[in-house]
């Protein structure tokens, strides 16, 4: 039985965490994402590759499906201390399965303390409350302590997306067709983030990668970004992460940033060259 464990949905990205806190287990619960009549679990088996091409090769409506109670409930077993992160609840059913499945759960093993946490975004951000948990643990924090502590940083990270293409997000109804076709038009980058209420929220409509870069940095500058830990996870767009990356370095030269791909999930909704950006003010 361990100490603690750090649950996540596929809105996050890692498949592991490379520092894992010393009497901590660590586990991801899949979403699963639905292209007409195949099924692909996102788990880290997922060939991500292939399910995009069988989506780009597909005109209809795709969709994603959150992780069944029973799902969360076995993801719960075998720590003392179990602090659960789901995608956004105003996008996802995720976070209501997981506290269904937190009932059930303490039925049986009342003594387990969960800690429930509506990430109210996705990506980049779920990413780094994910490090920031799991580094309050390797700082020997008791599980009430730790709850406050990641309460109050959960208060100062944002979420940022640049998307290239949004034909999944509007067929999902989570953009207006409005914003679809804008997007779909003359090379524009959508620049949004996840509002306070975890929606999310068009900020600017940039031309072209080189202005996406540009506008991404000018909007988490605006949001009171001072030099504070980034996570880019990224379908395929390594150029953007290199070109914003020297960007915020050139202002902030001990910025930690890290930059992975993005999750089955978050692929599916970002697209190609998409990019959901978690950041510190």
């Amino acid at each position: 039985m361990a100490k603690w464990k750090i649950v996540a949905d596929s809105g996050c990205d890692y498949k592991e965490l490379a520092n894992l806190a010393p009497d901590t287990l660590f586990e991801i619960v899949p979403l699963t994402v639905r292209i007409e009549d195949q099924t692909f679990l996102d788990d880290e088996k997922l060939d991500i590759d292939h399910m995009m091409d069988v989506m780009y090769a597909s005109s209809a409506a795709a969709g994603s499906a959150c992780p069944s109670p029973q799902a969360y409930e076995a993801a719960y077993q075998g720590a003392d201390n179990v602090i659960v992160l789901t995608l956004t609840g105003s996008l996802s059913g995720s976070y209501n399965s997981a506290r269904v499945a937190k009932d059930m759960f303490l039925e049986e093993h009342p003594a387990v303390n969960i800690h429930l946490i509506d990430s109210l975004s996705a990506g980049g951000e779920m990413d780094l409350l994910v490090g920031e948990i799991n580094r309050l643990i390797a700082a020997g924090l008791d599980y009430d302590a730790l709850v406050e502590a990641i309460t109050e940083y959960q208060k100062k990270t944002k979420l940022l997306f640049v998307l290239a293409k949004v034909n999944n997000l509007v067929k999902n109804g989570r953009l207006s067709k409005l914003v679809g076709a804008v997007v779909g038009l003359l090379n524009i980058r959508m620049v949004g983030e996840a509002s306070s209420e975890g929606k999310l929220e068009l900020l600017q409509k940039a031309r072209g990668h080189k202005k996406s870069v540009a506008t991404a940095f000018e909007e988490i500058l605006k949001a009171g970004y001072k030099g504070g830990r980034i996570v880019i996870a990224h379908r395929n767009n390594d150029k953007f992460c290199q070109q914003f990356s020297e960007m915020v370095r050139n202002m902030y030269p001990e910025a930690l940033i890290e930059a992975l791909p993005t999750s089955g999930l978050c692929s599916f909704y970002a697209e190609e060259n998409g990019l959901l950006m978690g950041y510190e003010i």
